[in-house]
């Protein structure tokens, strides 16, 4: 069964949103690990929206799980991870306009440049997922750059109606999934997952990893993060 990774930049932005200094992301990690969270996610965007250096820094060394740094495929943000050393860094598009990382890392476009990343980072002791859509040639591509991991964008997936269309989703990433087991990789997904449509996604055979972000924290406006945690560790943990 998967592990929960909670993804706290959602807390950065309500901070962000005057410019102060609550909520803090730090605080929340902390809640987040004690409702039973197995990784704690976050994203440094290069315009840094939410998420400051400050907040990368401190969490370095006050997280006791794993940390899963997301981030550009950009010499600078290459430089801070190979500095900062999280357990795990995913790399991911990114876009100044968009809300929302809104699909997966183009790899098969770009192998050379994101092979030098991963490498990269592996010397410095970390482990690389690429966040990829469920694409047979982003899956091969992901295995020839030398990653680790591949997390599956299940955007689509979540946001389907329930019927045909989403089925015709779910069966991308579970052949996905099959796909890149097959080529040594192993298996993250996440992006609109939530209470009502994770269960099937954690279902998947050989899912390790699922990354939450809004919904947890939406949720936890109404019953508090650790709470909220807590709850999508038992759908997600369930038989």
């Amino acid at each position: 069964m998967p592990h929960l990774g909670v993804n706290i930049d959602h807390v950065a932005t309500l901070r962000q949103a005057r410019r102060g200094v609550e909520p803090d992301p730090v605080w929340a990690a902390v809640e987040a690990e004690l409702g039973g969270a197995a990784c704690i996610t976050l994203h440094l965007r290069e315009d840094r929206r939410h998420i400051q250096d400050r907040d990368l820094e401190i969490l370095r060394r006050t997280v006791q799980v794993k940390l899963n740094l997301e981030m550009a495929v950009t010499d600078g943000m290459l430089q801070i991870a190979c500095r900062v050393r999280p357990e795990q860094a995913t790399l991911v598009p990114e876009g100044r306009q968009e809300i929302t990382t809104e699909g997966g890392l183009p790899v098969a476009g770009q192998e050379a440049k994101v092979a030098d990343a991963v490498r990269r980072l592996k010397a410095a002791g970390i482990t690389v997922s690429l966040f990829i859509d469920p694409r047979p040639e982003e899956v091969e591509a992901s295995a020839r750059v030398g990653a680790d991991a591949v997390e599956f964008h299940t955007g689509e997936y979540a946001n389907a109606r329930d019927g045909p269309e989403r089925d015709r989703q779910f069966a991308r990433i579970a052949e996905a999934a099959r796909q890149a087991r097959g080529l040594g990789l192993v298996v993250h997904a996440g992006h609109g997952l939530n209470y009502v449509n994770v269960v099937r996604i954690a279902q998947i055979p050989g899912m390790t990893e699922l990354n939450i972000g809004h919904s947890v924290v939406s949720r936890a406006v109404f019953v508090g993060l650790r709470r909220a945690v807590r709850e999508m560790v038992r759908l997600i943990e369930s038989p």
